[in-house]
């Protein structure tokens, strides 16, 4: 009787084991899956939170060009004067507006316009990537003259002041598209978050600056 129970205990034992081992698997590739869930979740925040930053950087930067286009004097914190090209009216026109984007005031004609694609970079919109040919510029030097082509930095006409907590500066760029019965101006504007590869491009339309 006391040989079997001791040959009992030990299947008993000898079942527990792998069913111990199994449980503390278990237990460690859900632990491992909660750890990656909780790593993915904060990187997914901190890319969201980023975006707003750059987000927030644009927007600021598309209501920059667009108190440029209605400024009537030139700001006393500005870097830059445009007033011999505001208001608007003639003035657009070299050298003021050009295909190179004097000053960030790009002149695009209708035909132009039609034949612009993105994948070759053919004609290209000055606020297209850089891989594209676009024409933001360097933002740095075009921050330190008042004579440069290509984007214009947050501040350089209007005196606002700068972004804190971003990697760049945002800035925009405005274009005359010089369509015959509809002319329209367009502001594009772009932003960086804290990390530079974090960028976000917003437009508007404005037809009121042409009357």
């Amino acid at each position: 009787m006391k040989s079997q129970l001791r040959s009992y205990r030990r299947r008993a034992a000898g079942i527990a084991l792998p069913i111990v081992l199994m449980f503390m698997l278990v237990i460690t590739v859900a632990a491992g899956f909660g750890i990656r869930r909780a790593i993915l979740g904060e990187g997914v925040t901190r890319n969201q939170l980023d975006y707003e930053v750059a987000r927030n950087a644009a927007e600021a930067a598309l209501r920059d060009g667009e108190r440029d286009l209605f400024m009537l004097s030139k700001a006393a914190t500005a870097k830059c004067d445009r007033m011999e090209n505001r208001p608007l009216g003639d003035a657009i026109k070299p050298p003021y507006w050009g295909s190179t984007c004097p000053n960030g005031q790009c002149y695009v004609t209708a035909e132009y316009l039609a034949t612009s694609v993105f994948s070759s970079g053919t004609n290209p919109m000055p606020w297209w990537p850089d891989a594209n040919n676009g024409k933001w510029g360097d933002n740095a030097t075009s921050a330190a003259t008042c004579s440069f082509t290509g984007g214009v930095p947050i501040g350089t006409y209007t005196g606002s002041p700068q972004i804190s907590g971003v990697a760049r500066q945002p800035e925009y760029i405005i274009e005359y598209i010089a369509r015959i019965d509809d002319p329209v101006i367009r502001v594009t504007a772009r932003g960086f978050g804290a990390d530079v590869n974090t960028e976000v491009v917003l437009q508007t339309y404005i037809r009121a600056a042409l009357d």
